[in-house]
């Protein structure tokens, strides 16, 4: 019996690993426990998610919201405790770029456990972001490598990483997008914000470099300014970003648009819906990026980089600053702006492929 333990802490990972009970379910030599660090918690960050996933984590540490280094630090004391209670697996699985994925990485380093990297070899090459240096670190310790694209097994290959360990597999957040389609088709948020197809655009925005500054939230502030003119702007607003128009005296520009409308932070469902139905999206989102080429909605992104090339390589989306980004907008208006198409092995079944390599482990 191969024993994997799957480690999640935040939205984007719960997304990813929503099909991983199903499919270990076949295959009798698998077991699997799936254990949430608590990084994100509460009904709007975590639970709505488990419950419209039908996912039930194993175990939850439940750390205290705090500082990221005490974050980090809560994980390495919390996760070696519960490992030294239900016994080592043979496997640890991290997730993606975030604080639990670098502190599930050392844990496993430290008590000698072999270590998987889902959403492995992704890079920015941006050494300002701290997700940037999640990645590096989780992959210098990795033993097993699943990646999303072919840039990623370069990237990998480069750092002088083993070839028969990485395993081109997809994209595991595909697959909960094919997984829930009715779910997302079923939703009423267009009907219960009077919102009509195709004729919005949807924005994001939660990056430091775009919402932590008086320049960065003016940017947005003019781009609002600039698409209402032509289309709504549904604006799911994060509380960082909320917060900082607020402190840089921006929120009342905003509050007198009426072709603008914010929304609280909203279940899955209700917002792939959103991204499904847009004229366009904006945002600087790495998992928007994918989720909008798979759904062949165009998107700009407002960054200066992407650990996701294939997106705009393949895909609909353009990364943009505050001085190229309207000539885009003017391009998806007039419809000029281009197509794009659905990646290599972004098909709804990476989940799958993934678990077939665990069960010849």
């Amino acid at each position: 019996m191969t024993t994997i333990y799957i480690l999640i802490g935040t939205r984007p990972n719960f997304i990813k690993v929503t099909q991983f009970k199903k499919e270990v379910a076949k295959y009798p030599n698998l077991a699997l426990k799936l254990i949430h660090t608590g990084q994100h918690s509460g009904a709007a960050m975590a639970d709505v998610f488990f419950e419209q996933f039908q996912l039930q984590p194993d175990y939850f540490l439940n750390i205290a919201q705090a500082t990221p280094i005490q974050q980090i630090a809560a994980i390495l004391v919390e996760l070696e405790t519960l490992i030294n209670t239900i016994g080592k697996p043979n496997y640890l699985m991290v997730v993606g770029d975030v604080n639990s994925t670098l502190a599930g990485t050392l844990v496993a380093n430290k008590m000698e456990i072999p270590l998987m990297h889902l959403e492995s070899g992704l890079r920015s090459f941006d050494n300002t972001m701290p997700e940037e240096h999640n990645r590096i670190v989780t992959d210098a310790l990795t033993n097993c490598f699943f990646t999303t694209e072919e840039v990623a097994n370069e990237n990998l290959l480069a750092e002088k990483k083993l070839a028969k360990n990485l395993h081109y597999v997809g994209n595991t957040m595909i697959d909960t997008l094919v997984a829930f389609k009715q779910n997302i088709d079923a939703s009423t948020i267009l009907d219960d914000k009077k919102i009509i197809p195709t004729t919005y655009c949807l924005m994001t925005m939660h990056r430091p470099s775009n919402v932590d500054t008086a320049a960065g939230l003016s940017v947005i502030v003019d781009l609002i300014q600039y698409i209402t003119s032509t289309h709504k702007v549904v604006f799911p607003i994060h509380p960082r970003t909320y917060n900082n128009l607020k402190k840089y005296n921006l929120l009342t520009l905003l509050e007198v648009i009426p072709n603008l409308l914010f929304t609280e932070p909203l279940d899955y469902f209700a917002f792939q819906k959103l991204i499904k139905h847009s004229a366009f999206v904006i945002t600087d989102s790495g998992g928007v990026q994918e989720e909008t080429t798979f759904n062949h909605v165009p998107c700009l992104t407002l960054r200066n980089n992407t650990e996701r090339p294939i997106t705009c390589t393949l895909g609909t989306n353009t990364l943009c600053n505050a001085d190229n980004i309207k000539p885009f907008i003017k391009q998806i208006i007039e419809g000029k702006y281009k197509k794009g198409i659905v990646p290599p092995l972004w098909d709804g079944k990476a989940t799958q492929r993934i678990v077939e390599v665990w069960s010849k482990l």
